[in-house]
């Protein structure tokens, strides 16, 4: 088994399971997969929130209750 195929297989999985991950563990892989790469980083979130809304956080409080 070859790298491409190692990484496409791992890739398939991390996606599969992407909701069930710990946030800091989908941090990591993120970060790994966008590389500091804006445009990558932003169309990686956009497509991960569409795949999994429920992995989008929260927004933010804007007044205090």
């Amino acid at each position: 088994m070859d790298d491409l195929q190692i990484a496409g297989l791992l890739g398939r999985a991390a996606v599969k399971v992407w909701p069930e991950l710990p946030a800091e563990a989908q941090e990591l892989l993120f970060k790994a997969a966008a590389s500091d790469d804006g445009v990558i980083a932003n169309s990686l979130a956009t497509a991960l929130h569409d795949r999994h809304p429920r992995t989008a956080y929260p927004p933010k409080p804007t007044a205090i209750a």
